[in-house]
């Protein structure tokens, strides 16, 4: 793989009989795949592809913001939990639920659906913005690109439990694909990253990444745009806001509940995991994160600043995903446009004749479909995992505590993630498992990359 990154190219497709060729592929795929997926969920039960928990805890947040003691300046919005389930609160930031006020208009009867049919467009909008950032021109290349990389996206457990819960992780990254993919010359690039940050943090990771890279104005961009969020919080919810950001709500992660619950694939989880308690997992957990991120986000900056931007757009949001306190399953879409960089330098390696690199880089695009794809539920001996169900992935295999009904409060010693054997540990830490991998994979790359070449020079030189 490395040897294909050595030179900047962009178009991997050149002839027009390929070009068409793909766009065949793409649309064919993309028809059969979103086909398959509607028998489906017409021939099942409603809770086997649609079961908006997620959804609904973002819509009682707008309408808290917009109904409770008008004009809103209470301090309800963190307080509140749902009905049925006190685990289950709102989490995101203050504007994020001034964001979910608008959604809340939608009536309840039809959000859900909409908000399925509306994710489905934020993967192609992520696709699309895929092949654009990998530097394709031809529109047939790029439709057929992006309606394959759909395809393969809605084959895969993330995706599918984002539309089944009513996540917002497709906008996000596609917001986040958007807006670094645009021209240097724009002034506002990084604004949207900036927003996606102001509302689940995470994204907060591209400002480093930017100024590694050397892009200080689109660093500067992405703070600003992250403080606007939260300036925009405090004018229209101070109460909340004033909880939020000034008494330290953003740093409790147990507000979501166990961090070692399986649905958790983040370090913080894996180690939590295999340390036996939130307690003994705190250093180690302190120390992967610091090394995860230093050798990330160096990877980043060294693929952007060979002209690989995309893979460093890619690498800073594996960073995130590992150093998160909490990344659960449907947080890893970016599996999605990984699946397509991957194949993209599959055929820069195969017109340049490098088989090694051809081999190696399918082998990280199958591999990552068939770790990440939704499996069905007859493979696992969970009695709640029905057979004709595909909604869970390879990490559900492994046994999970049940205390409550998606997670649970606190830290006993007899939580069934502490008690993992075997292959039950691969299984249930798959996703962070090959996060891990991939981080290795990339910082080999980058190693063989810069051979030869001092990293201060490469980071903080005039070229690449």
């Amino acid at each position: 793989m490395s040897s294909v990154l050595e030179r900047n190219g962009s178009a991997a497709i050149s002839d027009e009989d390929a070009r068409t060729r793909l766009l065949i592929i793409g649309a064919v795929a993309f028809v059969i795949v979103l086909a398959g997926w509607l028998v489906y969920s017409y021939t099942r039960p409603g809770w086997y592809t649609l079961y908006p928990t997620d959804l609904g805890i973002y819509n009682d947040g707008g309408l808290i913001v917009r109904h409770v003691s008008p004009p809103y300046d209470g301090k309800s919005l963190y307080a509140w939990h749902a009905a049925d389930n006190d685990s289950l609160q709102f989490t995101y930031t203050p504007f994020a639920a001034v964001l979910f006020a608008v959604v809340s208009v939608i009536p309840w009867s039809l959000l859900p659906r909409l908000f399925q049919l509306a994710n489905l467009v934020f993967l192609l909008i992520a696709t699309w913005f895929t092949m654009d950032a990998l530097g394709y021109c031809s529109r047939r290349v790029k439709v057929g690109g992006m309606l394959a990389g759909a395809a393969a996206g809605l084959l895969i457990e993330p995706v599918f439990r984002s539309m089944f819960l009513g996540q917002i992780n497709l906008f996000l990254m596609a917001l986040i694909i958007w807006d670094l993919r645009q021209p240097d010359h724009r002034w506002w690039k990084g604004i949207g990253t900036g927003i996606a940050a102001g509302i689940k943090l995470i994204p907060i990771v591209y400002v480093p990444y930017l100024l590694l890279a050397r892009r200080f104005r689109e660093a500067l961009m992405t703070t600003i745009g992250f403080v606007v969020t939260i300036v925009i919080g405090f004018v229209v919810i101070p109460g909340d806001s004033t909880d939020y950001w000034l008494h330290g709500l953003f740093f409790q992660d147990g507000r979501t509940g166990f961090a070692g619950w399986n649905g958790n694939q983040s370090l913080l989880g894996l180690v939590t995991r295999l340390a036996g308690s939130l307690h003994a997992a705190t250093a180690p957990w302190a120390a992967a994160v610091l090394a995860a991120t230093v050798v990330g986000l160096v990877c980043a900056a060294l693929f952007d600043r060979a002209g690989h931007r995309m893979l460093g757009i890619l690498t800073a949001a594996l960073v995130g995903l590992l150093d998160s306190p909490i990344s659960w399953d449907h947080h890893w879409v970016w599996v999605v446009p990984g699946m397509m960089v991957a194949t993209h330098y599959a055929v820069r390696g195969w017109r340049d004749g490098r088989l090694r690199d051809v081999v190696g880089c399918l082998a990280v695009a199958v591999g990552l479909l068939l770790i990440f794809a939704p499996w069905p539920g007859l493979l696992w001996s969970d009695p709640e995992r029905k057979a004709g169900a595909f909604t869970f992935g390879l990490i559900w295999g492994a046994p999970y505590s049940k205390v409550s009904t998606y997670v649970a409060k606190g830290d006993q010693p007899w939580f069934k993630e502490y008690h993992w054997m075997g292959l039950q540990n691969l299984a249930g830490n798959a996703y962070i498992l090959t996060g891990i991998a991939l981080l290795v994979i990339l910082a080999v790359v980058g190693w063989r990359m810069s051979r030869g070449r001092p990293l201060r020079t490469l980071l903080l030189g005039t070229g690449p």
